[in-house]
């Protein structure tokens, strides 16, 4: 199978991440200390969760404009491949504020907004099997993905920063480029947001394609 050119980035671009954000020396901060490696898997998993929940909200918006089963399919695949990254951008944090702040869970608001956001998108898949008619579910499912984007955003990106947070850059928390985003983690870190988004663009695809051959086959039977 012959891969594009995007895709032979998106695995460079990943094999570069874990090998140097594994291999590469870093800089020696007080608590931090060899756990800010998670910031090439923790943080672009949350960015490349941001951009594909907003590739599905496009869609789901395309969808209600022209209803093509074409933008309701990238629209779930979307949201789904959203959810996972989420999942995992959950799990690694998980691990490094066990570390930096003593225990897995610590009702941070920023803990607790990603936790809301993703029972939200979780919602969105439930809705989604409580209809039969695949017209219906898609525009109900349609509008409720808008409304669980905008949800999503205040949860993670205001409300933090409007209260007491242990996360840099919320709650008067200094941020990562204030004081310890050093040229040897940006030359790492910003490959890894790229290679991150691309391999969940490169899974809604296939997902996506799966779902239309499927789809194609049903209907053929």
């Amino acid at each position: 199978m012959k891969l594009s050119w995007w895709k032979w980035l998106t695995i460079a671009l990943l094999l570069y991440t874990v090998a140097k954000g594994m291999l590469q020396d870093v800089p020696r901060l007080a608590i931090l200390n060899e756990t800010i490696r998670n910031l090439y898997f923790h943080v672009p998993m949350w960015f490349g969760m941001i951009l594909i929940l907003l590739v599905s909200v496009v869609y789901s918006i395309l969808y209600l404009r022209n209803p093509l089963v074409k933008h309701d399919i990238v629209a779930v695949q979307a949201a789904n491949v959203g959810i996972l990254f989420g999942v995992l951008g959950i799990v690694t944090g998980m691990e490094w504020a066990k570390f930096t702040w003593g225990e897995y869970w610590s009702n941070d608001p920023k803990q607790n907004g990603a936790a809301i956001g993703l029972l939200i998108y979780f919602a969105y898949l439930i809705l989604r099997g409580s209809f039969q008619d695949h017209q219906q579910r898609a525009r109900i499912s349609a509008i409720y993905n808008i409304f669980a984007f905008a949800a999503l955003i205040p949860l993670l990106f205001i409300l933090p920063r409007l209260t007491d947070s242990l996360h840099p850059g919320n709650g008067g928390n200094p941020g990562f480029n204030a004081y310890d985003l050093d040229a040897r983690l940006r030359a790492v870190f910003y490959p890894a947001v790229l290679g991150w988004t691309l391999l969940g663009v490169w899974m809604v695809s296939v997902r996506a394609r799966l779902e239309v051959l499927k789809q194609q086959l049903y209907e053929n039977v």
